[in-house]
């Protein structure tokens, strides 16, 4: 073998019982487990490196089903921030939004919109223009593997910019084909972020006749929903209608309910999805353990505000009398950007501003905004940049959603700025240490399952999220004891404890709680289409 991992406590991903074992891995893969529960008799496999690996778990490397990690993947390969965790796969192209398909002018816009979440790209070198040329740049090397959803909202701006209007018959052919091409090219599935622009204009019946073309090729539909406060409910049943329409799986992105108005409501929207579910429905979601939320400051402008793309924007906002519309559809009328809930400025923490960004604008990362002149200069200032943090979660609603029989796990995690949320460095870690260990939310086995198997199944990867003979050695060892998230939100850049060992393709990616120079990740893509009309 080419490794031994010796006495191993092995927690499968499928929610079954643990067991002791000797794991070897040869070429990449597990090439064999040899039970060890019952006594040591009998020979132990050998390898070229033996790892003692008493009073260590062994679990299926974790899956983060909801990343934004699009660009800082290109920038820092060696991704310490998802390695640490135990993560060895990242699904990518969220909310409808990131840099493949695109053309020049599309993804010049692009980069201004999502400034706030990945920068705005100075330091990379944008040589790709489809799914595929995005995914062969991953396969140049990375830490992790990456999967990749096709963005709707970009697929729409490339084909009708950043208007709100309908499609012509002409362009939704258009928008057809861009995403049949995209999982030709490897993707997985197609994303929507239904309160950013421009994703947000289509119509849902718009929406359907893409997850058909998503369903033909038996991806899957990843919708950041209309509403996840006053129209919660209602836009989850939506996303539900779209996927029964189209007969497409749905996966339920980042799936909570937040705001005063849903407080301690998770049980409805679950009885929701346990309907679906016993009615034959193939539907998924996954959350990350916190209760703020992160996105960008422009989010939360009116739909009609952010009409145009980033520049129309800014004009609407240097314009007093326009600017006057956007905070009463903020402040009283409670805007689609902002989830349908008039705003309170309290809940709204700056967590980064744009590259290059001078001392003034800087000095207000780890404040609170005072109202809409503050946020009002902060978007002109910094051009749209601003990340935000969003006091709005309910952790009753946290614990009752992270229980659910089609939950899974995604970060969220939104790398740029100098304060980001804490999920990006600590989701992972936090289920296992807070939620598993020291609350008993989830047995530590039925955890492993939500943060591997599940998520594997989701995918339907043949191969991944379970330790078993003959699957890719995707593996992390990690101490069930002392397992902990230790990014907070005054430090959240700091690295989790408990997770000494993390392999990708059978390569230590952290080798006793190191980085290493491996870079073994690459992308991980759909098989082709399937034949047929």
């Amino acid at each position: 073998m080419d490794l031994v991992l010796r006495g191993a406590r092995v927690i499968d991903g499928t929610g079954g019982r643990s067991y002791t074992a000797d794991v070897g891995v040869s070429g990449g893969r597990i090439a064999e487990i040899r039970d060890r529960s019952g006594g040591t008799g009998g020979g132990r496999p050998t390898g070229r490196r033996t790892l003692d690996a008493d009073g260590l778990a062994l679990a299926p490397g974790f899956i983060d089903m909801h990343a934004h990690s699009d660009l800082a993947l290109l920038r820092d390969p060696g991704h310490e921030a998802k390695a640490a965790q135990g993560v060895t796969l990242e699904v990518l192209g969220q909310d409808g939004l990131s840099y493949a398909p695109a053309d020049d002018t599309v993804l010049a816009a692009l980069r201004t919109q999502l400034a706030g979440w990945n920068g705005d790209g100075r330091d990379v070198d944008f040589d790709w223009r489809t799914v595929g040329g995005y995914l062969d740049r991953l396969d140049r090397g990375i830490a992790v593997n990456a999967a990749y959803l096709v963005p709707q909202g970009t697929v729409r701006a490339l084909v009708m910019g950043f208007d709100d209007r309908p499609p012509t018959a002409a362009e939704l052919d258009r928008m057809r084909e861009l995403v049949a091409r995209g999982l030709q090219e490897g993707a997985v599935g197609m994303s929507s972020g239904l309160t950013y622009t421009p994703g947000m204009y289509a119509s849902d019946a718009e929406l359907t006749e893409l997850c058909r073309v998503v369903a033909h090729y038996d991806g899957y539909y990843c919708p950041h929903h209309r509403s996840y406060g006053a129209g919660a409910l209602t836009a989850y049943q939506e996303m539900l209608a779209v996927a029964e329409l189209s007969g497409c799986a749905l996966h339920l992105a980042h799936a909570t309910m937040n705001f005063g108005v849903n407080k301690g409501r998770a049980p409805e929207l679950l009885a929701l999805l346990d309907r679906a579910l016993d009615a034959g429905a193939d539907v998924t979601l996954d959350s990350y353990p916190y209760t703020p939320g992160c996105t960008t400051l422009a989010a939360l402008l009116p739909s009609w505000a952010a009409a145009g793309g980033p520049e129309a924007t800014l004009a609407r906002l240097r314009d007093d009398a326009t600017a006057e519309r956007v905070r009463h559809a903020l402040e009283v009328e409670g805007s689609d950007g902002s989830h349908g809930v008039p705003m309170d400025w309290d809940t709204i923490e700056v967590s980064g501003v744009g590259e290059g960004a001078d001392a003034a604008l800087a000095a207000h990362v780890g404040t609170r905004l005072d109202g809409w002149a503050t946020a009002r200069a902060l978007l002109l200032a910094d051009r749209l940049a601003t990340t935000i943090l969003q006091h709005v979660g309910d952790e009753p609603n946290v614990v009752t959603i992270m229980r659910h029989r089609a939950h899974t796990a995604g970060s969220d995690g939104i790398l740029h700025g100098v304060k980001p949320h804490p999920r990006a460095y600590g989701t992972f870690p936090e289920y296992l240490g807070r939620y598993s260990r020291e609350l008993g939310v989830l047995p530590l086995e039925e955890c492993v399952a939500h943060l591997t198997g599940r998520p594997a199944a989701r995918l339907r990867l043949p191969d991944r999220g379970l330790v078993r003979e003959g699957y890719r050695a995707d593996l992390v060892l990690f101490d069930p004891a002392t397992v902990a998230a230790g990014a907070t939100y005054e430090r959240p850049r700091t690295l989790p404890t408990g997770i000494p060992y993390v392999l990708v393709d059978g390569r230590f990616v952290m080798d006793g709680g190191r980085r290493t120079g491996e870079l073994p990740g690459r992308s991980v893509r759909r098989t082709p289409a399937r034949t047929g009309s």
